[in-house]
């Protein structure tokens, strides 16, 4: 086992921008491998970035990386990802399961169709991945799976909001913690990673309020960092939802004003205080 990325090959849904971007250019400086599926072949007016300009960003950052175009929600894309991982660089040591489905439309607004739409991208194309890669994780010296889901909150103020989202969100995360157990005799660890504020995001920017809610935002960077973190603990945690500030606070750094935001930053979804 090791504390250093350098050699490990992660795979990772999503990844062409945002705060799965983010993690893979954290990586990248430490030298890790890494592989994208993604559907974003060509640029989409309203979001920056394709799964092409994401390896160009991952290479010029230190790391080697390859594009899969395809859905997490296709058992031949993730497959075809997974191989790509193993043909390419010899294995698989990381799973990130990035790739997520935001609406947050009550019930009676959320169509049906939209409500299988984040479910099968969410939680379904978590343990579509995971499951994909086990095999390559069992043969790694240091295998883990990082999933970007939040602490299970069952607070009503939260569950009211957005059942469907809720339900996929936390989905991830009971998957991931079930990961941790089911496969610890394999060596296999696995922990969910969940930002304390809002991440400064075209997300947010087009979805959550604006450019004012992104001044109270934390930088993409914070969640890099912190992925990093956690992938390196000399701790080696498994089964266990950490927010990017305990994460990195776990590392030694504590001092986050570097990420941004305000004296008053906005706090994430299914997260009460700071």
């Amino acid at each position: 086992m090791t504390d250093s990325l350098k050699g490990r090959t992660i795979v990772m849904s999503g990844g062409s921008r945002g705060i799965g971007l983010a993690i893979l250019i954290a990586a990248a400086k430490e030298g890790a491998n890494a592989v994208l599926l993604a559907k974003t072949d060509q640029p989409d007016p309203r979001l920056p970035g394709t799964v092409h300009t994401a390896v160009a960003e991952i290479e010029a950052a230190g790391g080697h990386a390859v594009a899969v175009v395809g859905d997490v929600r296709e058992e031949a894309d993730v497959a075809r990802a997974v191989a790509t991982a193993v043909e390419t660089f010899g294995g698989v040591d990381i799973v990130v399961n990035n790739a997520s489905a935001l609406n947050l439309a009550g019930t009676l607004d959320l169509t049906p169709k939209r409500y299988d739409l984040m479910q099968q991208i969410n939680a379904k194309g978590t343990f579509q991945l995971t499951r994909a890669a086990l095999p390559h994780l069992f043969a790694s010296d240091d295998a883990q799976i990082v999933t970007l889901s939040p602490p299970i909150n069952l607070a009503p103020h939260w569950l009211g909001k957005f059942p469907a989202y809720a339900l996929s969100k936390m989905g991830m995360t009971l998957l991931t913690l079930g990961f941790a157990a089911e496969f610890a005799e394999k060596g296999v660890r696995a922990n969910c990673l969940w930002p304390q504020t809002t991440i400064a995001t075209a997300a947010v920017v087009n979805l959550l309020g604006g450019e004012d809610a992104a001044t109270r935002a934390r930088s993409v960077e914070i969640m890099g960092d912190a992925a990093v973190a956690l992938l390196t603990d000399a701790e080696r945690p498994t089964g266990q939802i950490f927010l990017d500030v305990e994460a990195l606070a776990r590392s030694g750094k504590t001092d986050i004003s570097e990420y941004g935001g305000t004296d008053d930053p906005e706090l994430d979804f299914f997260v009460d205080s700071l």
